[in-house]
């Protein structure tokens, strides 16, 4: 399926080879537990190292950092959502989408899936920015960051079908979410309507985490072909239902609660 693609992800990396990066990941999914030990031990001494310490003053670095993962944000985007809505636009849509195989999909997809995977080790480091400038680090913020990892990396190997839903509206949400940071970073007012808009837009993502892992499970259950094992759908769902109450918790304390602090 759509063979004659010639995007950008195309021609940078044709020698993509997706087999090979399955076994490899399949074998190796563990490394993420040693990133996530690096970063939990990164947590509590960069806390206690700062804890005497003034903030640092990284707001070109994080410029730098936020507009670079708006950008690839927005490059992944690009790539994997007009695919994504011409299989939704199908007879049988949305069921193809959450249940078919991952094999008809671009191979321009394809690399943006695994550099989708790969990104979200490279994201632990918004943590260092809140540790070495002495923000107030959220467990929604931790937790998510962790869970969302090792999650990538263990199914990865298993092309479970209903990552469409979640790397697509993911890479969006992410556009929006780092362009946002990269403004502030340059210190640029954005108004605090945008703020809740995108976390608006995370709470909605967990519903559709929610929603599709719920019709997931009941096409297996009704006997329906469907790409993913009841075992990835448990964590999966277990994971969405959690953000989901941990973001409900985060916008009502952030913008509705009396006497709000800054978080990020």
């Amino acid at each position: 399926m759509y063979e004659n693609d010639t995007s950008l992800p195309l021609k940078l990396f044709q020698n993509f080879d997706q087999h090979v990066q399955r076994e490899w990941m399949a074998r190796n999914w563990t490394i993420s537990l040693y990133g996530v030990g690096l970063y939990v031990a990164f947590i509590y001494f960069g806390t206690e190292y700062m804890k005497n310490r003034k903030p640092m003053d990284l707001r070109r670095v994080m410029a730098v950092w936020n507009f670079a993962l708006a950008v690839f944000s927005i490059m992944g985007s690009a790539t994997v959502i007009p695919e994504f809505f011409r299989a939704l636009n199908q007879s049988n849509g949305f069921h193809h989408t959450v249940c078919a195989p991952c094999n008809d999909v671009s191979h321009a997809s394809v690399v943006w899936g695994y550099l989708f995977c790969m990104s979200k080790m490279a994201e632990l480091v918004d943590t260092v920015f809140i540790v070495l400038r002495k923000r107030k680090l959220i467990f929604l913020h931790w937790y998510h960051h962790i869970t969302v990892l090792l999650y990538c990396f263990y199914s990865y190997s298993d092309e479970i079908s209903t990552a469409r839903w979640f790397i697509v509206v993911n890479f969006f949400i992410h556009s929006l979410m780092y362009s946002y940071y990269g403004l502030r970073s340059v210190g640029i007012w954005v108004p605090r309507v945008i703020a809740m808009a995108i976390t608006i837009l995370q709470l909605s993502q967990m519903v559709v985490g929610v929603t599709v892992n719920g019709y997931a499970i009941k096409a297996k259950l009704t006997g329906a072909e469907c790409a993913v094992s009841h075992h990835h759908l448990t964590l999966a769902a277990i994971m969405y239902a959690s953000y989901f109450i941990l973001f409900a918790h985060f916008f009502r304390k952030v913008y509705f609660a009396q006497g709000k602090r800054k978080v990020m």
